[in-house]
């Protein structure tokens, strides 16, 4: 099903911002229900398929609740470099947030994640911003 929607895109002449539109959910969520990471509501998935123009069957998958995460090294370059960011950066995050907030953590359900695109001389920048909920250990 996911080579079903990815190959969709295209085809049709979306962008994932296109798309965000048509189903009023962010552009990066978007993707992820394209990889099988997130599920949408019945409503939302006709919405997409129909302007995809896909079949029901593919608005029934989407419906259903993914298996979730990579759980292994991922071998994608791009992919390697978050990965790579957690390993150098992750526990610097960790103490940072901890020290900010106390023990707890970031929320990945009631969280946000934007990507933009920063001009520079030197060569065009990736922003990537991450916005969770602090959720206090009890």
């Amino acid at each position: 099903m996911t080579q079903k929607l990815l190959s969709a895109k295209p085809a049709k002449g979306f962008s994932f911002a296109d798309l965000e539109k048509v189903v009023g959910r962010d552009e990066v969520w978007i993707v992820a229900l394209f990889y099988r990471q997130a599920s949408v509501s019945s409503e939302e998935a006709d919405k997409l398929v129909s302007a995809l123009g896909l079949g029901t069957e593919v608005a029934q998958e989407l419906v259903e609740c993914p298996v979730k995460g990579l759980g292994v090294v991922p071998t994608d370059p791009l992919i390697y470099r978050f990965y790579e960011i957690m390993q150098v950066y992750g526990m610097p995050l960790k103490a940072i947030i901890h020290e900010k907030f106390g023990d707890g953590i970031m929320s990945a359900i009631d969280f946000t994640l934007d990507v933009d695109k920063e001009e520079d001389p030197k060569g065009d920048r990736v922003k990537v911003t991450m916005s969770g909920k602090f959720l206090p250990y009890k």
